[in-house]
């Protein structure tokens, strides 16, 4: 008979490693697609760059220090990150707290602090939340009244504040990873698909009552028709693939940088590596992301208790969406969306969330369980 034996060991260097190599390259080519519009802007070519390695430090720094925490802690703190997080998105729509760019209303900024965004840090706090909760149901959890209502009002809360910003990209990140984690949970199928079914309405008619949805609609499905305008993005992000050929045009090198893509150190950062190191470069950087999710299956898999498994199972489903958003958005695969490249994308909130929630699959790697016969 087989029993399962916990055990204290080095977190995963396999996952650690993968994962300094993605925000190198990132540091790499934030600056490659940066300085121009840094220079113009900010007479500064450096402006980015100088932020992002700030974010960086803070991000590992706090990784390494969760890796090092036993992470049965998070299961308590739940509620107040859930509470932070809160506070934070509604602090936004109070004026002077809140700091509006290109019409949207995603930062917070307290006194000399830099701005943060809070829909980025709700992404991890309503994980966590989620990974505590839903084993703590038991049974109830396959109740519809029980279960599936106030997992719906939980996650309901969340997605109307991020929506308010308006951020729908996050707002269906977070609604998907949730979504999956109340299934992995033992959440019965007809309720996933009953809460699914509404937040697709709901999706559909908030991208037709939003003008610069459609509009983003349209330059997906009919960018040749105005290449000048609102296909201006999606056509000069396919420029930027098919100039990169095989081996790229070098690193340094690119022309889409000059202006032709908006954000392109940004959402648009994976075209700048294409144009630059060509299918090579994006292969490896794919390869890298490959032995992330593998290295956190493997996490997953031999967890301690289903709060571990929940935690990385959440975190995996986050960055494997947000990655196949990116991707499929500046590939013309589906309509762009915003959404960053995880460790790449310029960005200081993102980045840092983003090593927190490494930090989280390390802990737990640290107290996996083994198999003995």
């Amino acid at each position: 008979m087989k029993s399962r034996t916990h055990i204290s060991h080095a977190p995963d260097y396999g996952l650690l490693i993968c994962v300094l190599a993605l925000v190198f390259l990132g540091s790499i080519f934030v600056y490659s697609s940066s300085y121009v519009f840094a220079d113009l802007e900010y007479g500064d070519s450096l402006h980015f760059i100088k932020r992002q390695l700030i974010f960086c430090v803070i991000g590992i720094v706090g990784m390494l220090l969760i890796m090092k925490l036993d992470y049965q802690h998070l299961k308590d703190w739940s509620p107040f990150f859930m509470l932070l997080v809160l506070v934070a998105l509604v602090a936004i729509l109070v004026p002077n707290f809140g700091v509006e760019s290109n019409g949207a209303l995603r930062w917070l900024k307290i006194g000399p602090l830099p701005a943060i965004q809070p829909s980025e840090f709700a992404k991890l706090a309503i994980l966590i939340y989620m990974a505590a909760w839903l084993p703590s149901k038991g049974d109830s959890l396959r109740d519809f009244v029980l279960g599936a209502i106030p997992f719906g009002g939980i996650v309901g809360v969340v997605a109307a504040l991020i929506m308010l910003q308006p951020d729908l990209g996050t707002t269906m990140l977070i609604a998907i990873v949730t979504g999956i984690l109340f299934f992995v949970a033992g959440a019965k199928l007809i309720h996933v698909i009953a809460l699914a079914g509404s937040g697709i309405v709901a999706g559909s008619i908030l991208v037709l009552a939003g003008g610069y949805r459609i509009n983003r609609i349209l330059s997906f499905t009919s960018a040749e028709s105005d290449p000048t305008g609102m296909g201006f993005q999606t056509l000069q992000l396919l420029i930027a693939f098919g100039s990169g050929g095989l081996s790229g045009l070098g690193l340094g090198v690119s022309r889409q940088k000059f202006f032709y893509i908006p954000g392109s150190h940004t959402d648009g950062v994976l075209a700048i590596i294409g144009e630059e190191m060509g299918l090579i470069g994006v292969m490896a950087v794919l390869i890298l992301f490959i032995i992330l999710f593998w290295r956190g299956w493997v996490i997953m898999a031999n967890a301690r208790d289903p709060f571990g498994s929940l935690l990385v199972a959440g975190i995996l489903t986050w960055f494997s969406f947000q990655l196949l958003i990116n991707i499929g958005g500046v590939t013309r695969l589906i309509p762009l969306t915003g959404i960053p490249l995880p460790f790449l994308s310029a960005g200081g909130s993102s980045l840092i969330v983003s090593l927190l929630a490494i930090g989280i699959m390390l802990s737990v790697s640290r107290q996996t369980v083994s198999r003995d016969t």
